[in-house]
């Protein structure tokens, strides 16, 4: 079988039937073949979204490819490299997750406890009757997508959590939240009795080896910064704002990345807990149309359509509510599936996909936002090029 097939993104050229014709001679395609593919499907989307920078880090079979594509900051000419570092965004969730997962599996927390157990000063709250796992899954009740401005530090969060009022019951919605996950890593960081950015980088990102991914980019490492533009091309960078290391504050490399997401596609070859606790963030816990609630991840059954996938990663399934299916017990990783995450800030746009049952994944990082379906089509397009 062809390891990889035509499709609408090329032309049908001789070079894309030669590029065809290539790929069913091989077991695996060569850096030649994956950088026609990759470039086929990124260059139009860059010019389109004037994109100064992006880059693609994909792993097939346990090897790493990396391509990249224009700079990382316009007023130096700095060209991205696997090594440039991004702001994720809400990747970073999953990363939150994680270290969740590790409490867990080091015994160290119950999802099932009621957040006002872990931070006694919401006992008399709303969060009495709310859970960590609740939290943890954007079920809390209706928190919503951001912080009030009024609230939206660290010395405020305490007082908006105190006077905040559900929306729903308790487990009844799925409402996409940085406070909701924002909490959950920071009462996850309770149970491990460390602050979270001491538990993140002193402890999760070690246990992964992680040696290019930082909360706070060092001084040593600012020039592999990049520079991120917003919807003017204004640089910008993410600011500061109420548990931001826990939603949304990861920045990395592609190649850091990849690293991460192979870890998620072969999770035996690591310490027992850290393996533990990468299996916890793939439990499915809800059904929510085609997209089943994991801790940080979204899982979808393989293959999937790209309108499917794209619905799943719209602006209505992250600014509206929907009712939640909860699963009964909760499911553990199936055959065949595809795990992802978007995340974005100001200035960056990021998309991490993996399929276990392939062992492939995919990271694509962006020095400016774009729309999350044109990053799933870019991801989708070369998912079925490789996998169908």
């Amino acid at each position: 079988m062809c390891s990889l097939k035509p499709s609408k993104v090329f032309s049908y050229s001789a070079f894309a039937l030669f590029f065809a014709s290539v790929a069913c001679h091989a077991a695996t395609p060569t850096d030649a073949q994956l950088q026609a593919l990759v470039s086929q499907a990124v260059t139009p989307f860059m010019q389109q979204n004037n994109i100064p920078g992006l880059t693609v880090a994909i792993t097939l079979n346990g090897q790493a490819h990396y391509f990249n594509y224009g700079v990382a900051a316009k007023d130096t000419g700095q060209k991205v490299s696997e090594n440039t570092l991004f702001e994720v965004g809400s990747v970073s969730k999953t990363f939150t997750a994680t270290l969740a997962g590790y409490a867990q599996a080091t015994g160290k927390l119950d999802l099932s406890s009621k957040a006002s157990q872990l931070w006694p000063e919401l006992k008399g709250s709303a969060f009495d009757n709310i859970s960590v796992l609740q939290l943890g899954t954007y079920s809390a009740g209706g928190l919503p997508l951001q912080f009030p401005a009024e609230a939206d530090s660290s010395d405020r969060m305490l007082g908006y959590y105190q006077q905040w009022k559900p929306q729903f019951p308790a487990g009844s919605h799925r409402l996409y939240s940085n406070p909701s996950l924002g909490l959950f890593g920071y009462l996850t960081a309770k149970s491990l009795g460390q602050p979270f950015d001491q538990a993140m980088t002193q402890t999760l990102l070690p246990k992964l080896g992680l040696q290019h991914t930082f909360l706070s980019v060092p001084p040593a490492q600012s020039k592999l910064y990049a520079q991120g533009y917003d919807s003017a091309d204004q640089p910008v960078r993410v600011s500061p704002g109420a548990l931001d290391a826990e939603a949304y504050g990861i920045k990395t490399s592609a190649a850091d990345l990849l690293r991460y997401v192979q870890a998620q596609l072969q999770p035996a070859s690591l310490a027992p807990d850290l393996h533990k606790a990468i299996a916890n963030t793939h439990i499915g816990y809800y059904r929510v149309g085609d997209m089943t609630q994991g801790l940080g991840w979204e899982r979808y059954a393989y293959p999937i359509s790209l309108e499917k996938l794209q619905n799943g990663n719209s602006t209505p399934m992250a600014m509206e509510p929907h009712k939640v299916e909860w699963l009964t017990p909760p499911q553990a990783e199936q055959a065949n599936v595809l795990f992802n995450k978007t995340g974005s800030t100001r200035g960056f746009g990021a998309y991490v996909a993996f399929v276990p049952s392939r062992d492939i994944g995919i990271v694509i990082l962006a020095n400016k936002n774009y729309p999350n379906a044109e990053r799933v089509k870019i991801a989708h397009e070369i998912f079925s090029q490789l996998t169908e």
